[in-house]
């Protein structure tokens, strides 16, 4: 039964209050290790966005190589404009 739940449930018909206690500390403490893990967190996001971009990429390859000949310009006029204003 506790496979099938998330780390941060606590498992339903639990009579002793011990025990209760401590799912419940058990599932704060995984809920605040999940909110806390930002690497973790970037990894996952990095991976959903990278499986959308490619998942827009199958169905509208004229429009995925428009949007990266648009973000390389748009990073190309970044450099450049950092670079000449560090050039005065």
């Amino acid at each position: 039964m506790s496979s099938e739940l998330p780390s941060t449930a606590v498992p339903l018909g639990i009579s002793d209050p011990v025990e209760k206690a401590r799912a419940e500390l058990k599932a704060a403490l995984a809920a605040i290790e999940h909110k806390a893990n930002l690497p973790k967190r970037m990894i996952l996001a990095t991976e959903d966005a990278t499986g959308q971009a490619r998942a827009y990429a199958r169905r509208n390859p004229g429009g995925a190589t428009a949007a990266a000949v648009g973000a390389a310009v748009a990073v190309g006029v970044a450099v450049w404009g950092i670079a000449r204003i560090l050039a005065r």
